[in-house]
C-alpha cells in the first residue's frame, strides 16, 4: 500500500520546465485533472481489476478452490504494483523502496500465513500459469489503453518535452 501513497512524490515536469510555461497549469484551474469523471474512472478500473480477478480466479481453480486465497491475494498484490509502475512518471528513490518493501510484507505474508498459503502449490508451474494468465487479464487492457492514449492524444506536458 505504501507505492500507492507515494504517488504524492510523482511529478510530470520538472521545476525549470513549470516556470518556463505556465500554460501548463491551464488544465488544472480549469479543473478537469481531478474531476468527478477521472475519480469514476478510477473506479471503474478497480472494479474491472477486481473482477476480473476473482471470476477469472474462480474459472481457474473450479477443481481446486482451496488455492483461491493464494492465487487472488498474490495477483493482487503484483497487480497494484504494476499499476503504481505504469502510473509513476518521475521516479523517486522513495517509490522504489516502498515497491520492495510491499513485496516483502507479500513475502512475510507466505511464510507466516501458511495456513492459506500452500508452498507446494506456490512454487508449482501450475500456480505460475494461472497468476501470469490473471496479472495479465487485469493489467494487460489497460495498459494497452494507457499507450493508446498517451501515443494519440498526450497530455500537454508531454508535447511540450518532445517538442
Amino acid at each position: 500500500m505504501a507505492p500507492v501513497f507515494l504517488l504524492v512524490l510523482d511529478v510530470d515536469v520538472q521545476a525549470h520546465t513549470a516556470m518556463m510555461y505556465p500554460e501548463l497549469y491551464k488544465e488544472l484551474q480549469k479543473g478537469r485533472v481531478l474531476s468527478f469523471k477521472t475519480f469514476f474512472i478510477w473506479i471503474l478500473i478497480s472494479i474491472y481489476q477486481g473482477t476480473a480477478i476473482m471470476y477469472l480466479a474462480i474459472f481457474l481453480f473450479q477443481e481446486d478452490f482451496v488455492h483461491v486465497i493464494a492465487i487472488t491475494y498474490t495477483v493482487l498484490v503484483v497487480t497494484e504494483l504494476l499499476m503504481v509502475v505504469v502510473t509513476v512518471r518521475t521516479w523517486h528513490w522513495l517509490m522504489a523502496i516502498a515497491q520492495i518493501f510491499s513485496l516483502g510484507a507479500y513475502f512475510l505474508t507466505l511464510v507466516f500465513l501458511k495456513q492459506y498459503f500452500d508452498p507446494v502449490f506456490i512454487t508449482s508451474v501450475n500456480f505460475l500459469w494461472k497468476f501470469v494468465a490473471l496479472t495479465a487479464a487485469s493489467c494487460l487492457p489497460l495498459f494497452i489503453m494507457k499507450y493508446l492514449r498517451k501515443k494519440f492524444a498526450p497530455p500537454i506536458y508531454a508535447r511540450l518535452q518532445q517538442g
